[in-house]
């Protein structure tokens, strides 16, 4: 216990499994927690003093089966060994913590899902600098970043990192600034020093400089980096050969979107239950690799025009290739998680059966290069000859590795004949004992003519001869005897002890020499863990660019055409997730779209509600960012324009932990659109100033529309409203064209046409809606009578009146209410009170003159 106490004291914020002989066990609070979150027994042990002490544990082969229960459910744990075997130490086994497990250091599969990564993130806040690192322990894969508050918020939402740390003073600004979404861990100021990091990456990756990665500069994002490294030390993760590379996510090499857009477009993260996001509607890859390739893919859209047509004419070629296409796929499929694989390797936590599979992983890559290298595209041919089948190594585990390996190597077994003399000498011994003892019973029996002579064995004796006393007579000299039973003597022969200490031994040995030549190939697979995953990168992108084509054949998607223009031509477009999930008999309602800065910068999209704006606005950021990211689209022809930025503002909820309202939510992300407007990119604006006053969002509305028109960049804006006078803008703004979303009324009944159509709309139709939600038909009856009321009186017409009657250029609608000039006439008599002199009386009197005036 006292051990115990000193190994806790080093870890106390973390689950401590304590191995005492075969469980592992915990104690105090650690039993607690643990018999809580894993359902195991909780007892009491007492340890000599006064007080009991709790305890809980279980068996040290379940630790698979429980350590992911405790990661998930957010727990750090130590994992403390017995570093010494207990046959060959008098008194207590020395004891040390071998792993420390937190939910960003994981590399057990139990832990990992295999379409995504399981990223650790270091944040580093330099005044309003911020650098970023993000490493997979499980696949090697390692990048920096750095930027401002809203390139840290992108990236932290983009990558979904598993733990983040950061420095601890940062604590209350990063709970401020990223919310609370992360699972978080905080280290000490000096780690987040650039000299100790420099330091630290040299020596990881045994360089004199960090030019070769590209890096060198990104001063935040070293920092950041120094201490993924720091930590992974800190938490007993020594072996770290896989980590060969680190890359920088330059932010001007994507497209960006903000995390506003990546939420409200539903790209990687569902909206709600059921929902589906466009990943997965896209994902038909076959590799775990490919799945998360991606992902990352879809978050970080290229901005390189050669680099899109590269993957858009692949695509194209993996189309008409179609027996090219299946071999590929078919070879792909029997990679496995190849990445995932190699990483095991310097963990030392590769398993024999694990090995052979990649071994044949390898085997694939062979045959995907060939496959590339026999094509005629230039980009597939320069993929295929960066791919390395690293022969010398297959051809060494195939010969090693037996045909059906065990799961764990302690079992032994794995190794095939002839790799060693010494062990294929052991295992004839061991496998024809039986033979070599029936052959020794029989001759020994013959030579002393006792017919009953039997050959047994038992744990004091190792093995006998066993003579019933009718024999005893006729038992030799030489013989010892060792045992007498009622009816029988037991003898044992120099010979049958010498053949005892052969094969008592023989499972030891082999067992040993089977467990260091395993070492010697793992030891050896070290030299070839780079190019293993420059080839998991490869099989990842062509998985990726076989899943392009084959969604382009199934769901009837075409090649867009980037062009270096302005002109955003959409035909006969489709929203790529809604079209999947109608039922089987009901077609998607395509549309065309053209956006540009010469007729039609701006489009105002009005119409009823539920006609489908917000899908429409949705639609056309997704085919452009479908485009850029090497994808064919879902329409007929689709010219789309080199975009650096796609900005949306759709939807909204309360931030209500934040202490915001839908409105502050709409307002601060509208904000941030119009405060990042470049000449390339592409905004999206859904129902902007509907979280307030009429009169407030119109002017809002109006001025933001105003405001894109106006600005030197003339960004392409699509803006869906239910504010009906903001058609107006078409009359005094040259850019700006009105559009609708057709409808049709039969009877009392209103059908949604989904096509969009020149020319504003009069009327929402919210009542219909209303009763088609299922709202009472009395409500819906008294609904249309008060609606009938307020449009005899025409209380909307003073409002289309006064919309009609504003000039563009000195538009100033008020954005306060009827009490602005009373609240200005309070203001200032509060301004000229001295509250130092001011008695309670005349404080009073005070009070009720500012109540009068409100009146």
């Amino acid at each position: 216990m006292q051990q115990h106490k000193a190994i806790k004291a080093r870890y106390p914020d973390a689950v401590l499994l304590f191995r005492v002989g075969d469980f592992y066990e915990t104690f105090g609070q650690d039993a607690i927690i643990a018999s809580q979150v894993l359902g195991i027994t909780l007892t009491k042990r007492n340890n000599g003093g006064a007080s009991d002490s709790e305890l809980a544990g279980f068996p040290h082969h379940a630790l698979d089966t429980y350590l992911h229960k405790l990661v998930k459910a957010g727990y750090r744990v130590a994992i403390c060994d017995q570093l010494e075997d207990p046959k060959t130490v008098k008194g207590i086994v020395k004891r040390g913590v071998t792993e420390m497990v937190t939910p960003g250091t994981a590399t057990n599969d139990k832990l990992l899902d295999f379409n995504s990564n399981n990223f650790l993130a270091a944040v580093h806040i330099a005044n309003n600098a911020y650098g970023l690192a993000f490493l997979d322990i499980s696949t090697g894969e390692f990048f920096i970043a750095e930027g401002d508050r809203e390139y840290a918020d992108k990236l932290l939402m983009g990558f979904k990192p598993a733990e983040v740390i950061f420095q601890r003073q940062n604590q209350r600004r990063f709970k401020e600034e990223f919310g609370t979404r992360f699972y978080t861990y905080t280290l000490d100021e000096w780690i987040f020093s650039f000299p100790y990091a420099e330091e630290g990456l040299l020596k990881h990756f045994d360089t004199h400089s960090l030019k070769g990665f590209g890096i060198e500069g990104a001063d935040a994002g070293i920092v950041a980096a120094g201490a993924v490294l720091h930590y992974l030390r800190e938490t007993e993760h020594p072996n770290l050969q896989h980590i060969t590379s680190i890359h920088r996510l330059a932010q001007a090499d994507y497209l960006w979107m903000d995390r506003f857009t990546i939420r409200n477009l539903e790209l990687i993260h569902k909206s709600g239950e059921g929902s589906q996001t466009l990943l997965d509607v896209l994902d038909a890859t076959v590799t775990p690799m490919g799945a998360r390739m991606l992902r990352r893919w879809i978050v970080f859209p290229l901005k390189d025009m050669q680099k899109i047509n590269e993957r858009l004419q692949t695509v194209e070629y993996f189309i008409l290739q179609t027996e090219l296409r299946n071999q590929q796929l078919h070879a792909l499929k029997q990679c496995g998680d190849l990445e995932r694989l190699v990483s095991k390797i310097p963990l030392k936590k590769i398993n024999p059966r694990e090995l052979l599979q990649l071994a044949r992983s390898l085997t694939q890559i062979d045959t995907i290069k060939q496959l590339c290298m026999a094509s005629e595209n230039s980009y597939l041919q320069r993929l295929g000859d960066t791919l390395n089948p690293c022969h010398y190594i297959t051809e060494k585990i195939l010969a090693f590795i037996t045909e059906n390996p065990p799961a764990l190597a302690i079992k032994g077994g794995f190794l095939n004949g002839g790799v060693n003399e010494e062990l294929d000498g052991l295992r004839n011994i061991a496998q024809h004992g039986k033979e070599y003892l029936l052959q020794l019973q029989q001759k020994e029996s013959e030579s002393t003519g006792i017919s009953s002579l039997k050959i047994g064995y038992n744990n004091v004796f190792g093995y006998y001869l066993e003579v019933t006393n009718s024999h005893k007579a006729k038992v030799p000299a030489a013989w010892m005897r060792k045992q007498t039973l009622a009816n029988a003597e037991r003898y044992i022969t120099p010979e049958l002890k010498e053949y005892e200490e052969k094969i008592t031994g023989a499972e030891e040995k082999m067992l040993a020499i089977e467990l260091n030549l395993y070492d010697a190939l793992l030891n050896e697979l070290h030299d070839f863990i780079a190019p293993i995953q420059a080839n998991a990168q490869i099989a990842a992108t062509l998985d990726c660019l076989c899943c392009f084509a084959n969604n382009a054949l199934q769901f009837n998607y075409k090649k867009p055409v980037l062009h270096e223009g302005d002109e955003l031509v959409i035909k006969e477009g489709r929203h790529p997730v809604i079209e999947r999930s109608l039922p089987p008999a009901e077609p998607f309602i395509s549309n065309d779209l053209t956006l540009d800065k010469e007729d039609r910068q701006i489009i105002i999209l009005t119409g009823p509600n539920m006609s489908g704006k917000s899908a429409l606005l949705r639609q056309t950021a997704l085919i452009t960012l479908l485009a850029h990211i090497g994808s064919f689209v879902p329409a007929t022809e689709a010219k789309v324009p080199l975009t650096d930025k796609i900005f949306t503002r759709v939807g909204a909820s309360d931030n209500l932990s934040a202490g915001e309202s839908t409105f502050m939510v709409e307002m601060n992300e509208t904000a941030s659109i119009i405060n990042n407007v470049s000449p390339r990119c592409l905004i999206l604006l859904d129902e902007i100033g509907r979280g307030t006053s009429t009169y407030d969002g119109i002017s809002i509305a109006w001025s933001i529309v105003e405001h894109l028109h106006h600005a030197t960049e003339q960004p392409k804006t699509f803006f869906a409203t239910h504010y009906h006078e903001l058609n107006e803008l078409e009359n005094k703004l040259p850019r700006v064209k009105n559009f609708h979303v057709t409808n049709k009324e039969v009877g009392n009944k209103i059908i949604f046409l989904r096509k969009l159509a020149p020319g504003g709309s009069t009327h929402s139709f919210g009542i219909h809606v209303a009763k088609m939600a299922g709202m009472p038909s009395s409500l819906v009856n008294r609904a249309n009578e008060v609606l009938k009321q307020l449009e005899e009186k025409h209380v909307d017409s003073a409002l289309a009146q006064n919309v009609k009657g504003l000039t563009a250029p000195k538009l100033q609608l008020s954005i306060f209410d009827a009490h602005s000039q009373t609240f200005d006439d309070i203001r200032k008599m509060l301004e000229g009170i001295d509250i130092n002199r001011l008695t309670p009386v005349e404080a009073l009197l005070k009070l009720n003159e500012i109540k009068n005036l409100l009146k």
